[in-house]
């Protein structure tokens, strides 16, 4: 998915309640316990996190995977990251039972026939009883403006460009609501970014992404250029029409992410590797790491040899 991956994958690391809180049946207490990174989920670093949450007191996993669309893979992609979290869970407590787990994928553009809600992967024979794995679909973009708002956090505010109803007049509303429910500017210039990026998809052809950019400029008078944060450099390319590539802007993003966890820029050998890497596992695993590891062990990876995935 790109761009919309990168941003994506930052803001529900930023905001893992929000996230869950959608995805918990309404009336029940949760608390979040953490992000799931283990060694044997490293091996499947195509799919998004899994959070372990205490839903009443009982522990659970939850797993959100974001689809650009609901493709015929999905379903195996999603028995397949099972499996590798399933084994993760018992490696991690060998004596103690695997706590169930929820996966959600969160599909984000598509055709204007409703999605079912339930995904489905069957891998027994057909004539036994059935055995594989059932999903949730949350089809974000065939939902309303109404209904993201009413999810109540500013998380789901940032998917509002995809709502089958987007107009500029409610995304105007809800540029405001953002602006008023956040208080760092880091972190309303990571929502505005998510928003403006997932704007680009535009699966109901709102063709609202240059008045978006200007709405959220005339909010915050030049808040996303002056904020180093993940896809703030697509946006002003976008925007300002700069001539570099895309690859040049991955690598920009990702050298500020550095930055932020190490204390400094890149050196020029550094940022050679960033790009290495980009090329060959993806932005997406790269921007992982780079949350993951800090200071030294930051540096060690990047002096180490690009695998390919």
């Amino acid at each position: 998915m790109g761009d919309a991956d990168i941003t994506l994958r930052h803001i529900a690391r930023r905001r893992p309640e929000e996230l869950a809180r959608a995805f918990t049946p309404e009336g029940h207490s949760v608390e979040v316990l953490g992000w799931i990174d283990t060694q044997v989920t490293k091996l499947e670093r195509r799919m998004d996190k899994a959070l372990r949450l205490r839903i009443d007191g009982t522990l659970r996993v939850l797993h959100v995977e974001f689809c650009f669309a609901l493709r015929d893979e999905v379903p195996a992609q999603v028995f397949e990251y099972l499996g590798f979290l399933f084994a993760a869970l018992r490696i991690e407590a060998p004596r103690e039972p695997v706590p169930p787990i929820e996966s959600v994928a969160v599909v984000l553009s598509g055709g204007r026939r409703r999605l079912p809600v339930t995904g489905v992967l069957r891998t027994a024979w057909p004539e036994r009883r059935f055995s594989g794995t059932h999903f949730r679909i949350d089809a974000v973009y065939q939902r309303t403006v109404a209904e993201l708002r009413a999810r109540g956090s500013v998380l789901w505010l940032a998917f509002a460009p995809l709502a089958r109803d987007a107009t500029a007049k409610a995304m105007r509303e809800v540029i405001a609501q953002i602006h008023a429910q956040t208080v760092a500017g880091e972190e309303r210039a990571e929502l505005y970014t998510a928003f403006l990026v997932l704007a680009t998809i535009d699966p109901w052809g709102h063709n609202l992404q240059k008045e978006l950019v200007t709405m959220v400029e005339d909010m915050e008078e030049g808040l996303l250029r002056r904020t180093p944060i993940i896809g703030e450099m697509i946006i002003e390319a976008e925007q300002r029409g700069q001539l570099k590539g895309r690859e040049e802007a991955i690598a920009e993003l990702l050298g500020r992410l550095f930055a932020r966890r190490v204390g400094r820029r890149p050196t020029t050998e550094e940022e050679r590797s960033i790009l290495e890497r980009a090329r060959a596992l993806g932005p997406g695993e790269v921007e992982d790491t780079l949350l993951e590891l800090e200071g030294d062990a930051l540096v060690r990876w990047l002096a180490e040899p690009a695998r390919r995935s």
